[in-house]
């Protein structure tokens, strides 16, 4: 059974007014002086987040558990030094983001400018297990027209700078910023990724093999596929649902793979077109379907996710789970929707983050 590890982004925020605070080198100090062994959390590009990251688990209950417990210690960690955590893709209140003092972030900034210093979002990334780069860039292939759905599932971010930005995802459409991210041609070959990746590293445009920012792709430092279209999902049940989807789809894409089953030819256009109707509509109105890259029903276009991956869920006991689950996210909705409904009730976007920050830890 392949194995499944996620990355979350949190962002850190005043408990009173809801505004974002720099002080993840502290959340960080704090963590290690009280576990100098811990590997869990780790800085990130901006000082106003935190990230986790769980261990490989192939039971989705185990990884649901590793999640819940690694948000609330974070909140734990957090709180002993005067700020809380939100699981939100985005700030719902103005934000002027603080690049972290590290090499690396001070060389993105320098060559990217306002980009960097404007675009603070927060995503999960998911790891799936493959058994080798031939597999991996044969999966890359094959899942790239499902990876919109993850998007409008994960949905978090509808409020930028304290307005609403019309999107559901609005994070995905600022993460396009960089010059390395979106969805990809194919493949074809373990030897044309690999010559791609080191053509883009050789034009200095970005630093290295790891800015290399793909929709999916191998990851530099574990024998996955690392699935990068989520917005940091509101509730955990949500990141459990689109880490299972995650491992259907990357094992459907093997299983089509070793048949001989040619992946969809969808032209990187087609693929744009859907991750920004994902983006602006969630799991609400219409998205395109991977298969026709046609307009259909939102909730169709889930259902149509669940059973191209059914096969691949009932080997590994998740598809009655992942039925509930997706049955649940259609009737309450995802972060994206929550949010606003939020704010129609409140009429305040700190009370929208405040019951976001204990929604998180639930």
């Amino acid at each position: 059974m392949r194995t499944v590890g996620v990355e979350e982004e949190l962002l850190l925020v005043d408990p009173e007014s809801g505004e974002p605070k720099a002080l993840s080198a502290a959340v960080l100090a704090h963590a290690s002086l009280e576990d100098p062994e811990q590997d869990v959390f780790e800085k990130e590009l901006y000082r106003q987040m935190v990230e986790f990251a769980t261990h490989p688990q192939a039971d989705m209950a185990a990884l649901g558990a590793e999640i819940a417990r690694c948000r609330k210690e974070a909140a734990r960690h957090a709180g002993d030094i005067g700020c809380a955590v939100a699981a939100l893709a985005s700030s719902p209140l103005p934000v002027s983001p603080s690049v972290a003092m590290n090499r690396r972030y001070q060389w993105m900034e320098q060559q990217y400018g306002i980009a960097t210093r404007e675009q603070m979002v927060l995503g999960c990334h998911v790891h799936v297990a493959v058994e080798s780069d031939e597999e991996g860039v044969a999966v890359v292939d094959r899942i790239r027209p499902w990876l919109p759905v993850l998007t409008a599932i994960s949905a978090n971010s509808p409020f930028w700078q304290g307005r609403d930005s019309g999107y559901a995802s609005y994070r995905s459409r600022v993460w396009g910023r960089w010059p390395s991210a979106g969805p990809t041609e194919l493949f074809g070959s373990p030897e044309r990724y690999h010559r791609r990746v080191a053509d883009m590293v050789a034009t200095g445009v970005i630093l290295d093999e790891a800015m290399v920012y793909f929709d999916a792709r191998l990851s530099p430092r574990y024998p996955t596929v690392e699935l990068r279209v989520a917005d940091v999902c509101l509730n955990a049940d949500t990141a459990v649902l689109v880490a299972t989807l995650a491992r259907g789809l990357v094992e459907t894409a093997a299983r089509e793979w070793r048949a001989g089953a040619e992946p969809a030819d969808h032209s990187v256009s087609l693929l744009r077109l859907a991750a920004w109707q994902a983006a602006r509509c969630g799991i609400t109105g219409e998205l395109l379907h991977p298969t026709t890259m046609r307009r259909m029903p939102a909730d169709r276009v889930l259902h149509g996710l669940l059973d191209h991956v059914a096969d691949a869920l009932a080997d590994h006991g998740d598809l009655e789970h992942a039925r509930e689950a997706m049955a649940a996210l259609l009737r309450d909705g995802n972060g994206a929707r929550v949010q606003r409904e939020l704010l129609e009730e409140t009429g305040s976007l700190r009370d929208v983050v405040a019951e976001c920050v204990r929604r998180t830890q639930r």
